[in-house]
């Protein structure tokens, strides 16, 4: 199952306004998310080892590599946020009227982009051994709460409470194929 044109819409603006809060919240400054290299990719732009039927959204981190030198200066990580349509589709249409897409976009949305913040701040390893990534859900899952509290109507503080650190809102990858891992680089 895919997003429709008018959920794909709902996406962006969705991320739009995470990210304007990730940026109150976090003080990013002048260059704000621009500095943090990450897409959103929704299913049907997904590779094979980016699907995860477990999460609403999976995050891989690839290299990009500046003429195949792993000392180049120029180097970077980039992150994929990989949205599970079916999986955030199905959550929707199983909580009958009560979770709407718009909320829980929102909040899958503020989660992600807490995770990439963190990890382009060096702030948390994304190679972090299991019990290390179970205390960071956590710790992204409250800092989610706070950052979206601002905003936090009925439909958001429902989507908090039904989706909390019982399901996998969120998910790491963190063994993304040898051959995906490290991208020719560009510039």
């Amino acid at each position: 199952m895919y997003f429709s044109p008018t959920e794909i819409s709902l996406v962006g603006k969705a991320f739009r306004h995470a990210g304007e809060l990730a940026e109150g919240y976090f003080r990013l400054g002048r260059s704000g998310l621009k500095a943090h290299r990450y897409e959103v990719r929704t299913l049907a732009h997904l590779s094979d080892h980016e699907v995860d039927d477990a999460a609403f959204a999976h995050l891989c981190r690839y290299l990009y590599q500046k003429e195949g030198k792993a000392d180049h200066p120029d180097n970077f990580y980039f992150f994929k946020i990989c949205l599970q349509d079916g999986r955030i589709l199905d959550a929707v249409k199983r909580s009958g009227p009560f979770v709407r897409l718009e909320p829980l976009m929102l909040y899958i949305a503020a989660h992600e982009l807490v995770h990439v913040i963190r990890f382009n701040s060096r702030e948390v390893d994304f190679d972090a051994p299991l019990e290390e990534k179970i205390a960071e859900e956590e710790k992204v899952h409250a800092i989610t709460r706070s950052m979206l509290q601002p905003v936090a109507g009925t439909d958001v503080n429902l989507v908090l409470d039904c989706f909390n650190n019982r399901y996998r809102i969120g998910d790491i990858c963190n063994d993304c194929p040898p051959e995906m891992s490290i991208l020719p680089g560009g510039n």
